[in-house]
């Protein structure tokens, strides 16, 4: 990564973390509080289509991990709120791949997931934009030939330049502005 991340807003993986999510319930709760801010169990399961007792439990492992915790300004002693305890995820896929291939391969495979359903989600909604934001949204892939070290380089110029717009999604959104997603992939492309 390009930038240091901050700590207060970051949480590095580790094992201990990784297994904390290797539910894929757990990391779309913590992805969910991120975007959308503290929410209670009963909201999450409407969320998430399943029931409160489910999100109850996985919200009480994410907490006893510190990737989640009780929004003490909210509720009352029958709701507890939830808040994501880090705005972001910051992990080094090779290192978890060595030391925990299996839950790393199946946290991989969740995070996939999550981009999957997110630009199918922004397909699906695309003819019912404005036009401004429609012109706006962009779909494309690029194959180039590049080496491990120019991949490398071409990533964190674009972290840099993403890095210009980042913002606190906790503060309001500016007036005319919209939570925008994006999403990178670079990898080896495996003819098959």
């Amino acid at each position: 990564m390009s930038e240091k991340p901050d700590p207060n807003k970051s949480v590095q993986l580790d094992g201990q973390l990784l297994r904390a999510l290797a539910h894929p319930m757990r990391n779309r709760i913590v992805g969910l509080l991120r975007v959308h801010g503290p929410q209670t169990a009963t909201t999450l399961a409407g969320r998430l289509g399943v029931n409160t007792g489910a999100t109850s439990y996985h919200l009480r492992q994410l907490a006893e991990a510190g990737l989640v915790e009780e929004d003490a300004s909210r509720g009352n002693a029958r709701d507890r709120w939830w808040k994501a305890a880090h705005q972001g995820t910051e992990y080094n896929a090779g290192e978890l791949l060595q030391d925990e291939p299996e839950l790393a391969l199946g946290f991989l495979h969740s995070v996939a997931q999550t981009y999957a359903e997110n630009m199918f989600r922004a397909i699906d909604g695309w003819q019912t934009l404005d036009d401004e934001w429609r012109e706006a949204t962009y779909l494309s892939d690029y194959a180039l030939h590049l080496t491990a070290a120019e991949l490398q380089a071409l990533t964190g110029e674009l972290e840099a330049v993403l890095a210009k717009y980042r913002s606190d999604l906790t503060k309001p959104v500016p007036e005319g502005a919209a939570m925008v997603s994006v999403q990178l992939q670079a990898f080896r492309h495996e003819l098959g």
